[in-house]
């Protein structure tokens, strides 16, 4: 995904691309009914997996996510830009995991929970976000 921080004072003030890095964790009661074929798991991680692909990698893969108050929406039309999403917010790393948080929370089955994700634009740039500290 690539996206612009506009107004930013540094480079990333010009549209750029990262190979991002998500991991999500959940929490919840390991299932205890001996019938059940996912006995002793919270969740059936390839469930996750479809959460994850639907919700985040299928809508953000090779796009070019914008504030939906850039001027570079005005070139969005003559397609030499690809695709691009326009949010409502600053597509910073941290912005974007309290989108991915809140569409990732709309899938989980009721009995699970988002825990934390983890957010890497880069291997040693990253942000989290934590489920404790936006109750």
């Amino acid at each position: 995904m690539a996206h612009i921080l506009d107004g930013y004072d540094g480079a990333c003030k010009n549209v750029h691309g990262h190979s991002y890095k998500l991991a999500v964790t959940v929490i919840g009661e390991p299932i205890s009914d001996p019938k059940n074929p996912k006995l002793g798991m919270v969740m059936d991680f390839g469930q996750l997996k479809t959460i994850v692909n639907k919700q985040v990698i299928d809508q953000f893969d090779h796009v070019l996510l914008v504030n939906s108050k850039s001027a570079i929406l005005k070139q969005k039309d003559n397609g030499a830009l690809g695709n691009i999403i326009a949010v409502n917010f600053q597509p910073t790393c941290e912005k974007l995991l309290e989108h991915i948080a809140k569409l990732i929370q709309q899938e989980l089955p009721k009995e699970v929970k988002l825990h934390h994700i983890k957010l890497h634009e880069t291997a040693n740039s990253f942000a989290e976000w934590f489920a404790s500290d936006n109750q």
